[in-house]
């Protein structure tokens, strides 16, 4: 059988010229991952480790950690350009069932709960933009689905208009922080003495470390991005480690720089100081006035709208190729044929989020899962490893630098944060353990419906253009 590094496919099926530049990838990864957790992270690691040098150690760290996932997803993008991201290189390395739990979870928590949440953030930011104190809910829920499916109505029209809209959305993000950050230092009334460390810094215990460190790794979150389009991607082989290592590194630039912002602002035990959360807006506040704020808000709800218009773009590749391989109802795999995107796996996905905003139930679903997509991260990452052993003849147009160390370092931070995580919350745990096992049975029973359901994923995405035509 032909290698699958040797086709570039659309989600369409089809062997057309796959839509996305390396700038509009690296758009899709930075927007995924500058979302509201750098706006809000700081304030409680100010509180809990009161020493401002610490705090930005954390932050780099936290770049390196993602840097050597990136690194490693690099490899695996390049050597198998499809799309679908961690479910395809899951089910290579571990099979199939593992591959269709980690589409599971994507669909149930990684992009349904996680788009649910961002939009309703937003929604709660957006009205904060208004004197008007709303008693009931159903404002904010509105103006969610609002969000949630305007920008649905972007991605549907193909993967042109949809990458357009990221572009633009991205690089109005990145300006508004890059206008921040420079004008902290040009115009802000700041001090570089604050980051000198608190005489009252708090206790830090290896506990208060790595909690603080959850915080960092959840607002790098999101730098895997790139993989799931891996097969709308034009010469992957060469942009997709491009766009997955320079955007990682920019990512972890901006952080640094925001997080410098803040301590230049105000102390660090000032910025530990109740309110915690809004910690961008405090810190705007000292540097240019009160007026600062609406500013403050007006960032966020930006850069948490370009978060969901990411999310919605890349999430539903990961049910098209399950679809395409059987492990979902086939209708999930028909896409528009001219604008490449997978119309109903969109609609799915936004529906699932549509119901979680209306519940509102889908913060405990975050929490109770959280764990679990750091474990198929981790698996994916390990996946680097395991294929290099079980299929060392497959085409590699990347291969990640400093093998095993890139990869294995990775996972020995992500398997200690699990293992901590899992020992202080075992309540979540279990309960993200027993959403996620939910899933077997609906492996199983799709499993069963005949052979369109056989796994496919030894040959690329690909179909013959009449039945393309016929769907």
């Amino acid at each position: 059988m032909p290698s699958p590094s040797h086709h570039n496919t659309t989600p369409s099926g089809s062997t057309a010229t796959p839509l996305v530049g390396g700038f509009t990838a690296g758009c899709v990864l930075v927007s995924n991952v500058i979302g509201g957790g750098i706006f809000t992270a700081t304030g409680f690691m100010a509180r809990d480790l009161g020493d401002p040098w610490i705090i930005l150690m954390l932050w780099a760290v936290g770049a390196l950690f993602a840097l050597a996932g990136a690194l490693s997803y690099a490899e695996m993008a390049a050597a198998l350009p499809r799309v679908g991201g961690e479910y395809v290189y899951i089910s290579e390395a571990y099979g199939p069932l593992l591959g269709y739990l980690s589409g599971w979870a994507s669909f149930t928590v990684g992009f349904g709960a996680a788009i649910a949440a961002a939009a309703a953030s937003f929604a709660a930011y957006f009205l904060e933009l208004f004197p008007v104190r709303l008693e009931s809910e159903l404002p904010a829920r509105g103006l969610a689905l609002l969000l949630v499916w305007g920008l649905t109505a972007v991605h549907l029209t193909g993967v042109g208009p949809g990458g357009l809209l990221q572009r633009l959305l991205t690089i109005t993000k990145v300006a508004s922080i890059l206008l921040l950050v420079g004008g902290a230092f040009l115009l802000g009334h700041g001090s570089w003495e604050h980051l000198s460390p608190s005489a009252a810094g708090a206790t830090r215990g290896i506990g208060t470390l790595a909690v603080s460190f959850i915080f960092v790794i959840y607002a790098y979150s999101g730098w895997n991005a790139v993989g799931y389009i891996a097969g709308e991607i034009r010469n992957p082989g060469r942009t997709i480690p491009i766009a997955l290592t320079w955007g990682t590194l920019f990512v972890g630039l901006v952080y640094l720089m925001l997080n410098v912002v803040y301590l230049y602002a105000l102390p660090v035990d000032v910025l530990a100081q109740p309110p915690i959360l809004p910690v961008a807006e405090k810190a705007a506040v000292a540097l240019f006035g009160t007026g600062a704020a609406r500013l403050i808000t007006v960032m966020l709800c930006v850069s948490i709208a370009t978060a969901v218009s990411a999310m919605i773009w890349v999430g539903p590749r990961v049910y098209y190729a399950m679809a395409r391989d059987g492990r979902l109802p086939a209708f999930l795999g028909r896409s528009r044929a001219k604008g490449g995107a997978p119309t109903a796996a969109i609609l799915v996905q936004t529906a699932w989020a549509s119901v979680l905003i209306v519940s509102g139930s889908f913060e405990q679903l975050i929490i109770y899962t959280g764990i679990i997509l750091g474990v198929f991260s981790a698996l994916a990452v390990g996946a680097v490893i395991v294929l290099r052993r079980r299929r060392p003849m497959l085409p590699r147009p990347y291969r990640v630098p400093f093998y095993p160390l890139t990869p294995c370092a990775y996972l020995v931070v992500a398997v200690a944060l699990v293992l901590y995580t899992v020992i202080e919350r075992p309540m979540e745990a279990g309960l993200g353990l027993a959403t996620v096992l939910v899933g077997v049975p609906l492996y199983f029973l799709q499993h069963r419906r005949g052979p369109s359901s056989r796994f496919r994923l030894s040959v690329p995405f690909r179909s013959d253009e009449k039945t393309e035509k016929a769907e």
